[in-house]
């Protein structure tokens, strides 16, 4: 398996295939590159290198009890871009992952990033604060943590419905899609997973989307139950310099997965204009 070894120790995992203008794919709590299968096929077959990692803690990579915070995930993918030696680099992050992107790109991307893309994105931050009245109560977010801490299996069965919209009415329930979020989430550890809450949750993003100037892609869907888009995706885009906005009526927060097809085609028009 292809694995780097970062400053503190920490294996991180990562799967690059193909040749020419390279896209890294981000992936959200608490999943794994894995969540990417549906891009990585069709952009592998347009051309594209594509590459997806393991963030420390998920997946394949180490199981480490530390680092589990915004920079240091940032400063991960910072030094496996240089060890692929990445530029030109479009850099597509979904839910957790998009705040992971707008970081990277903040603090390490210069010279490096061509574009970047926030799908279904944490930005500029969930949680309700003195500064973000119409945030999500932290209880709801300590709820996802007691859950994650004392059921996770279950829990995280439960948790796909919500995600991919499959608890609306006249919703097609995949239960192929269903089990492949759980093997994931089930990779990984649940302390990284636990951690990773608050990064999701309390992570302010604002002075990181004010400062990046080259072209970003916000995509979200408007029946996002997860990240509700009205709280994210509506205000991250009035903070960019250089933002497009692209919103989808009835989509949900899995959207990459669900509604693959119309997000590839979308993705494809962006990274050629």
């Amino acid at each position: 398996m292809s694995k780097i070894t970062v400053a503190d120790g920490t294996e991180i995992f990562y799967k690059d295939w193909g040749t020419g203008q390279p896209i890294f794919f981000h992936h959200g709590w608490p999943l794994s590159g894995d969540d990417w299968d549906a891009q990585m096929m069709f952009f592998l077959n347009q051309g594209y290198r594509v590459i997806a990692h393991d963030r420390r803690g998920h997946g394949r990579s180490s199981q480490t009890p530390n680092g589990h915070d915004m920079d240091t995930y940032a400063a991960d993918v910072a030094e496996l871009t240089k060890a692929l030696d990445l530029k030109n680099a479009i850099h597509v992050g979904h839910s957790t992952g998009g705040g992971e992107v707008i970081r990277y790109v903040a603090k390490h991307g210069q010279g490096r990033v061509a574009k970047a893309v926030l799908i279904s994105a944490v930005t500029p931050i969930m949680v309700q604060t003195e500064n973000n009245p119409d945030g999500i109560p932290l209880s709801v977010f300590d709820e996802i943590r007691e859950g994650t801490a004392t059921r996770r299996p279950q829990y995280f069965q439960d948790f796909t419905m919500a995600f991919y919209g499959f608890n609306r009415e006249g919703a097609q329930v995949s239960q192929g899609i269903r089990d492949n979020w759980w093997r994931q989430g089930m990779m990984g550890a649940v302390k990284a997973h636990y951690d990773c809450v608050k990064v999701f949750s309390e992570t302010d993003f604002t002075d990181d989307l004010k400062s990046v100037e080259i072209p970003v892609l916000v995509m979200h869907g408007e029946d996002d139950q997860i990240v509700p888009f009205e709280l994210t995706g509506a205000k991250a885009v009035k903070l960019l310099k250089n933002g497009k906005l692209i919103s989808y009526p009835g989509f949900p927060h899995g959207m990459p997965t669900t509604e693959a097809a119309t997000i590839n085609a979308d993705l494809l028009e962006f990274f050629r204009s």
